[in-house]
């Protein structure tokens, strides 16, 4: 299913998949792709992912925004949080982007929140 996000034709599982090896290719620790198809029409994936640092958060938030912005040509539709307050939502429509400190990923246990959804890939 596509989703709206600047560039229509890129589907979403194009999409969450280009962002795991973004955030695995900069050193994210935990890195979940879920699959909300069945379980919530706000998107289609999740995309969670932790660094260990406020800074690598940042660092994850600005490789993926930057890569995806020069790469697919495709920008977050809206974003939230800090860096410096352990959580960062990138929304790019189909996928959302949840880049954590490992602090507040075991705080909020978005995993377990959404354990209807459907797991399709994680490095650990």
């Amino acid at each position: 299913m596509k989703r709206r996000f600047c560039r229509l034709e890129l589907e979403s599982e194009t999409l969450a998949r280009r962002i795991v090896d973004i955030a695995s290719d900069k050193q994210a620790t935990d890195v979940v792709l879920l699959s909300l198809r069945d379980a919530s029409p706000i998107a289609d994936y999740f995309v969670i992912c932790s660094g260990s640092s406020d800074r690598q958060v940042k660092a994850l938030m600005d490789q993926i925004t930057e890569t995806l912005a020069e790469e697919e040509k495709v920008k977050p539709l809206h974003r939230e949080g800090k860096p410096d307050s352990g959580w960062v939502l990138l929304d790019y429509g189909g996928v959302i982007v949840h880049v954590f400190s490992q602090e507040a990923r075991e705080f909020y246990r978005l995993e377990k929140v959404w354990a209807e959804s459907v797991p399709v890939l994680r490095i650990a």
